[in-house]
């Protein structure tokens, strides 16, 4: 009969991993109690034994690339977290009105200094865009944002919103460089804050709202929404998109920026759910495209997801480097915390390297125009 460290052992062997191995991707076991704790509960525990330091990784980012690429995750989930996930994803609508403000709380109000030091210059949340040839982090966010603004067609005068505008980093760039006026909203009161002071003097208006409570009377030329489509749940897909409908003029043009999956999932891992992104889900093709029957033309579909790999990877080298100032900036900010963030963001990149994970640009124009699109890189 095998050992618990067998039983554990042989699963990583399906994504050549090993216990208290001397390879950058393996593991190192402090806590013996770790290979009960894993079998039973699956990725959640797996995360939180690390937050407890019961074990370690030299390249953590590697080690969930190999499980990720061998598809570990679904052999290691433990089945009373999963089945209780499920039900919950089915059945309760976990991003409805009454819960808008949840995520901005648990993780987008934790601390702007935090992203501050973690961040480019621009304080942009979202995939950089490495492939234009930048060099560093500064120059990949600059390049997305760019790039963004050339896919829209942007132009002096033009009124923009962003849904899920973060700090305001991209009203900000397309007010400076095109002179547009822009409206931002999002669900955390730190964003508010900090972004009111970044956009002053700008045509830009940053607002503490919610995308449903946004007046369908406002229109605009131009409507995006980049990393937030991840907050808002298979059940609210079809709303959010007669929410953009309503508020785009005809001859207008959505971009949305999101992360996608290659499959269809209704669950986000347990130990990110709780952790990191409340209630978040990695939308699916099929489901974006279902939700705009009716009401929107795709003129573009653009993948550039190895990019966020790389975008990541410069959070953590940054997240690393300034770790000291940090932890400075905040009592909660401990060991604790240290390894949570850190878990967080490698796991992420493995994701992406491995190819779980996609970041789409999708352009998208009210169904019954007649705009010429031409596709933009």
């Amino acid at each position: 009969m095998l050992s618990l460290k067998q039983k554990v052992q042989k699963i990583f062997d399906l994504a050549d991993i090993r216990v208290n191995g001397n390879r950058p991707w393996d593991i190192k076991v402090h806590n013996d109690n770790f290979y009960s704790r894993v079998l039973s509960g699956g990725s959640l525990a797996l995360g939180e034994s690390y937050m407890d330091c019961w074990w370690d990784c030299e390249d953590l980012d590697e080690f969930f690339y190999n499980v990720l690429k061998a598809d570990l995750q679904s052999k290691v989930m433990g089945m009373k977290y999963l089945i209780p996930t499920l039900i919950k994803a089915k059945i309760l609508n976990l991003q409805k009105k009454s819960r808008a403000f949840h995520v901005g709380q648990h993780h987008y109000d934790i601390g702007n200094e935090l992203y501050k030091y973690m961040l480019d210059k621009r304080l942009v949340y979202t995939c950089g865009y490495w492939r234009s040839g930048a060099k560093n982090l500064d120059k990949a966010q600059e390049a997305k944002l760019d790039l963004v603004c050339r896919k829209i067609g942007l132009k002096p005068g033009m009124k923009i919103l962003d849904i899920g505008c973060g700090w305001g980093s991209f009203l900000k760039y397309a007010a400076q460089k095109y002179k547009i006026k822009g409206i931002g909203v999002t669900v955390s009161r730190e964003q508010v804050k900090l972004g009111k002071e970044l956009c002053k003097g700008l045509d830009v208006e940053i607002r503490l709202q919610d995308y449903r409570d946004i007046n369908e009377k406002e229109k605009f030329d131009r409507i995006i929404s980049l990393g937030m489509f991840e907050h808002i749940g298979l059940k609210n897909y079809r709303v959010f998109m007669k929410v953009v409908h309503k508020n785009l003029k005809n001859n207008g043009l959505f971009l949305l920026h999101t992360i996608g999956s290659n499959r269809s999932i209704v669950k986000i891992d347990p130990w990110i759910d709780k952790y990191i992104f409340p209630g978040g889900i990695i939308p699916y093709a099929k489901h974006i495209s279902k939700s705009t029957k009716g009401l929107f033309t795709l003129k573009d579909w653009h993948n550039f997801g190895l990019d966020y790999d790389k975008t990541l990877m410069a959070w953590y080298s940054n997240f690393k480097k300034n770790w000291k100032k940090i932890k400075k900036s905040k009592e909660s900010y401990d060991e604790r915390f240290y390894r949570m963030w850190a878990y967080y963001l490698l796991i992420s990149a493995g994701s992406f390297r491995a190819k779980r994970n996609q970041l789409w640009q999708i352009v998208f124009s009210k169904k019954g125009t007649d705009i010429v699109y031409k596709s933009i890189r």
